[in-house]
C-alpha cells in the first residue's frame, strides 16, 4: 500500500466510499471496474441490497464487486476515503473520519456552508473536497443507471487523475469553497424547477421562471457578499446575462427530460441549499425563500 498524496500506483488502491447512494455507487462501480479494491459503508435498504449482491449492479445487469460494511473501519490505511453522504449526515460520521488512518479524505456533496471545519477535523494534509458535476445517476430497484459526462470538479490533483482514469472525467479547482457556493446558488433554482416540473408533468410558467431567475441572481449576490468568486467562468458569465435571458433559459429547461429527472430526486436537497443560503445572508435571500420547494 502507498500514500495517496505521494502519487502511488493508481491502479491498485484501497478505497472506501461512505454513502453509496446514486453518486457514491457510481464512483464505487467505476473505481472497482478500474481495478481498485473498493469498500462501501452503507445503511438501511442500500446496505441490504449491496450485502445481497456483493456488488454495485447497473440496470443492464453489469456488476462491479465491492466489499460492504456498516461503518468505516478507522484502523485500515485506505488510500482514499470518499464521503458521498448528504451534508446533514456528515456530522455523525466525522468522528470516525477523524480517527481514520486513511491517507486522503475527500468530501463530495452539495453544500453552501463553510468547509473549513471539515478540513480541521481530518487535517489539512489529508483533506480534499470535490463535486460530481458531470455525474447524474438514478437508483431503481437497487440498480443504478448512471450518465457520466465531463464536469466533475475536485480540489486535489491526484484525485482528478484517479477519477479520470476510472472513466469519470475530472478537472482541478483551486478554490472549492467559491466553486461550491456558486454551484449551490445555480443548482438550487434548477432543482426547485425540477421538483415542480416533475410533479406536474410539464414545464413551469413564464412568471415562475422569472421568480427562479430572481433566486439565481440573489444566490450570486450572496456568493459575492460572502467574499467568494463566481466559479467556474461559465456560471460567472451566465450571472451577467439580462434577467429576461435567464428567465427564458429556465423556462425552456423546465420542459426538458433532464430537469424533470432532477426533480425526481425530490425536494430535500434544494430545500437544504435554500436554507443554507438564507442562513448566510437572510437580508438578500428573499427571492430564494420565495421559490423554496
Amino acid at each position: 500500500m502507498c500514500a495517496f498524496a505521494t502519487g502511488c500506483n493508481l491502479f491498485a488502491m484501497k478505497i472506501a466510499i461512505v454513502g453509496p447512494g446514486a453518486i457514491g455507487s457510481t464512483f464505487a462501480f467505476q473505481l472497482s471496474k478500474a481495478g481498485h479494491q473498493v469498500s462501501v459503508v452503507a445503511r438501511g435498504a442500500r446496505l441490504a441490497q449491496i450485502s445481497l449482491d456483493r456488488a454495485i449492479v447497473l440496470e443492464s445487469g453489469e456488476r462491479a464487486t465491492v466489499e460492504v460494511a456498516t461503518e468505516l473501519d478507522a484502523t485500515i490505511e485506505y488510500d482514499l476515503v470518499l464521503v458521498t453522504a448528504l451534508a446533514p449526515q456528515v456530522a455523525a460520521i466525522l468522528p470516525s473520519l477523524t480517527r481514520s488512518r486513511a491517507h486522503k479524505v475527500m468530501f463530495m456533496f452539495n453544500t453552501f456552508e463553510v468547509i473549513d471545519p471539515l478540513r480541521e477535523a481530518v487535517g489539512a494534509e489529508r483533506f480534499a473536497f470535490g463535486f460530481p458535476a458531470g455525474v447524474f445517476t438514478l437508483i431503481k430497484a437497487g440498480r443504478i443507471a448512471p450518465r457520466i459526462r465531463r464536469g466533475t470538479t475536485v480540489g486535489d490533483a491526484a484525485s482528478a487523475t484517479l477519477f479520470t482514469a476510472a472513466g469519470i472525467p475530472s478537472v482541478l479547482e483551486d478554490d472549492m469553497q467559491s466553486w461550491l457556493r456558486t454551484h449551490a446558488a445555480m443548482v438550487m433554482p434548477l432543482m426547485s424547477i425540477g421538483v415542480r416540473s416533475f410533479a406536474r408533468g410539464k414545464g413551469i410558467s413564464w412568471q415562475e421562471a422569472g421568480g427562479h431567475a430572481d433566486a439565481f441572481e440573489a444566490g450570486m449576490r450572496i456568493v459575492r457578499a460572502l467574499g467568494n468568486d463566481l466559479r467556474p467562468a461559465s456560471i460567472a458569465q451566465l450571472a451577467r446575462f439580462p434577467r429576461v435571458v435567464v428567465t427564458g433559459l429556465l423556462w425552456a429547461l423546465s420542459r426538458t427530460r433532464m430537469i424533470r429527472e432532477l426533480g425526481e430526486l425530490g425536494a430535500a436537497e434544494p430545500r437544504m441549499l435554500a436554507d443554507m443560503m438564507n442562513a448566510a445572508a437572510p437580508e438578500l435571500a428573499g427571492p430564494i425563500r420565495a421559490v423554496r420547494p
